[in-house]
């Protein structure tokens, strides 16, 4: 996917590392856990997605975000114990019982085995090493988790440096969540039983395109193609650190 640029919606600067911030911390909560009641009414009374920082302006984002507000429109409040049920049984299909074989670990799409915790695993832990970053429990939710690179990049565009966050975001980005989230998310809507859970992860993969889009417009470079990206990571992987850290409840940040 690549935007025209000339339609492109760049939020002011000072408040663009704050807004795309809070916007993948919303996506990867809707992605953490099964929708309860507390959720889906914060939901309806914000107008979600309407109140997005990023703008989104191609069809498929306008589609999938009419996807979400008429699911959100359609679920009573409060939440009745039918749509609860409905909601937790579609969660647990996409994210903890692999129905729809859909996983939402990157391995799972990279491996040329399709297994879970593989060689992109140990790649995106590389990424978080980083910034004294790590999964709380890779056994339990594998480091390469949809949930945690959202989380990842929004510590990126939180942590107030913007040169620093676009240009390791664009690179996170290309190397990792974007090469699978686009199918990942095109499975889930074609299998899952909610409209609600289409929507998200549809809205979830097109609002990382335009975001990508939009790095790629801010850093003045056009994106790069997938066989010059595989080219780029066989050449300069990452250097491990060891830095065994992770969020604690409560702390600044996501906790992992």
């Amino acid at each position: 996917m690549c935007a025209d640029m000339a339609t492109v919606h760049v939020p002011p600067l000072e408040y663009f590392g704050e807004a795309i911030a809070q916007d993948l911390t919303q996506l990867a909560i809707l992605h953490d856990a099964e929708a309860d009641n507390p959720l889906i009414q914060s939901l309806q009374q914000a107008h979600f997605p309407t109140a997005l920082g990023l703008k989104l302006e191609s069809k498929a984002a306008r589609d999938a975000m009419i996807l979400v507000k008429q699911a959100l429109a359609d679920i009573p409040a409060p939440l009745d114990e039918k749509y609860a049920d409905e909601l937790a049984a579609d969660y647990a299909g996409i994210y903890l019982t692999h129905a729809y074989r859909a996983s939402p670990n990157e391995s799972v799409w990279i491996d040329e085995e399709h297994l879970e915790r593989q060689q992109p695993m140990f790649e995106v832990r590389e990424y978080y090493a980083r910034y004294g970053l790590g999964a709380a429990n890779w056994r339990k939710r594998s480091d390469d988790h949809l949930v945690l690179q959202l989380q990842f990049l929004a510590h990126l565009f939180g942590q107030g440096d913007l040169e620093q966050a676009t240009t390791t975001a664009a690179r996170f980005m290309d190397e990792h969540l974007l090469r699978w989230l686009m199918p990942f998310a095109d499975r889930v809507a074609a299998r899952c039983a909610t409209p609600f859970y289409a929507g998200v992860n549809l809205l979830t993969g097109v609002y990382c395109e335009e975001l990508r889009d939009l790095l790629a417009y801010l850093l003045g470079e056009r994106r790069p193609t997938p066989d010059e990206i595989k080219a780029r990571m066989q050449q300069d992987k990452p250097v491990s650190v060891d830095v065994p850290m992770a969020f604690i409840p409560g702390a600044d940040g996501p906790s992992w």
